[in-house]
């Protein structure tokens, strides 16, 4: 999408529709005011007969309004004066809703909504965002008779105010990455194999500041990966551990590392899942799909670091030769896991990568990101990632991070008391700690093999895919990890 920036009358902005705002209390913005003063109070008789109150998000589009060269006007309710970031959310969702297939030129006059808190850069990023987000839709396995016919869609939007072009093509970057995220999310399982994903690595690759190079099954059984082969084993689709360099910063700055767990498909394993909504488990690559989308938006960003987005993938299948409840296998750091539950398979991929990562990469921090656990998603539902982490500046800038992007985590236990909950009497550790405590436990193995590394972990469970008839990936936390990734 082209972005402008103007500076003109909003009267006499040519535009397919000029987006201005109001509050609660029927106060018009200034841009808003004055097309009311070019149309002969036009928007002021609306408002008086109640056709628009001013409630958060609320709209109201009038086509031809009189005196101005916009051929729509769009009001939107603000709510209350101090709009806060859940509101600005609805605001914007509401604006790109209403105009996303708008032929020509969307203008925006948002200055009005602009605060301490939300400043017109962080208004401009998020709009770019919004845009992005209205205009996604999944059509890559629908036949032809069903594809939808072509949208018409903004061509460009023109900001009103001070030159946020930056901030515009962030957003439109951000966008962009979540939407790749979104993409493989929704991809079927039968196509989006591990394979397949480092097909679509090598796909960025193409952009010559991304190198790329794939371990597969055969090599990490070689090398001693036993954890990430008990899993990888039970498919007749070979697992891959997909590396992704990106060094804006030059060799000799540091390394931040991210790594998405990728099971394409989760079945559970031995540990058989129930049949009632197994087909969402071909979103428990969505960590995976994260790092994707957070690679493509640094590709696009083009910005002055170095990262590391790994991506551990396989497909957790029973089989004669799955793992089964009881096994002992050994992981690449040459620690031994007893398997007391096949379907906490995520946590065995992600414990080799995570060894072989830091060996290989040393990087000055690392953050993995999984729908690992059932437990974090009853804990923190669909809003709030689950965020784990001994490291406290790690937790400040993904807080930030979080809080910046509304990509919102919740910072939960990761303490030494839990470690015990994985004792086992015939490996270093077992693979589950009890009914208690889930997510924790999780993080707390992860956590054994990270040591000496700032690291931090999100259980994204939660909140990297709806179900339901909207049942769709969301692309989180791509928004958090790009603007964790730019603090750096």
């Amino acid at each position: 999408m082209q972005y402008q920036i103007s500076s003109s009358s909003p009267a006499d902005l040519q535009a397919s529709c000029i987006v201005v705002t109001l509050d609660q209390s029927g106060k018009l913005s200034d841009a808003a005011q004055a097309i009311d003063n070019a149309s002969g109070g036009f928007i002021q008789a609306r408002i008086d007969g109640r056709d628009i109150r001013g409630k958060t998000a609320e709209t109201l589009l009038l086509p031809a309004v009189s005196g101005i060269k916009a051929e729509r006007v769009l009001l939107v309710g603000s709510g209350k004066e101090d709009v806060k970031p859940a509101a600005a959310q609805k605001i914007l969702k509401a604006i790109a809703a209403t105009t996303g297939k708008m032929d020509g030129q969307i203008a925006l006059a948002l200055s009005a909504l602009v605060n301490d808190e939300l400043t017109e850069t962080w208004w401009a990023e998020q709009t770019a965002m919004a845009f992005g987000s209205a205009a996604y839709q999944f059509t890559e396995t629908k036949g032809k008779k069903d594809e939808p016919e072509a949208d018409s869609a903004p061509q460009g939007l023109i900001w009103l105010g001070n030159d946020v072009t930056d901030a515009l093509n962030k957003g439109d970057a951000v966008a962009n990455g979540v939407n790749f995220a979104r993409e493989l999310g929704n991809m079927p399982p039968n196509i989006c194999t591990p394979s397949w994903l480092a097909g679509q690595a090598g796909e960025l690759a193409a952009d010559k500041a991304l190198d790329v190079s794939v371990l597969d099954e055969e090599e990490l059984e070689e090398m001693g990966a036993g954890a990430f082969v008990s899993v990888a084993k039970g498919s007749s689709e070979p697992g891959k551990i997909i590396i992704m360099k990106y060094m804006g910063a030059g060799k000799d700055a540091p390394v931040h590392m991210i790594l998405g767990k990728g099971i394409t498909f989760d079945t559970g394993g031995i540990s058989l899942k129930p049949g009632q909504k197994m087909d969402e488990m071909k979103y428990d690559m969505c960590g995976a799909a994260s790092v994707f989308g957070t690679m493509k938006t640094l590709l696009q960003l083009k910005p002055a670091i170095n990262v590391i987005g790994m991506v551990t993938s396989a497909e957790n299948m029973p089989a004669g030769n799955a793992s089964k409840p009881g096994d002992v296998v050994t992981s690449l750091s040459g620690k031994t896991i007893e398997i007391l539950n096949t379907d906490a398979e995520g946590r065995l991929v992600l414990c080799d990568a995570l060894t072989y990562g830091i060996d290989h990469f040393k990087p000055a921090s690392v953050v993995d990101i999984a729908t690992l656990t059932g437990a974090c998603m009853a804990a923190l539902g669909e809003v709030n990632s689950g965020l784990f982490t001994q490291d406290e500046t790690l937790a400040g800038e993904l807080q930030t991070a979080a809080q910046y992007s509304c990509d919102k985590v919740w910072r939960l236990p990761l303490e030494d008391d839990y470690q015990e909950l994985l004792d086992s009497n015939f490996a270093d550790m077992a693979n589950i700690g009890g009914p208690l405590a889930g997510a924790t436990t999780a993080a707390c193995f992860l956590s054994r093999f990270t040591e000496g590394t700032p690291w931090a972990h999100l259980d994204i469970a939660g909140t990297a895919w709806v179900g339901g008839a909207k049942k769709g990936a969301t692309g989180r936390p791509v928004p958090l990890l790009v603007n964790y990734l730019l603090g750096k």
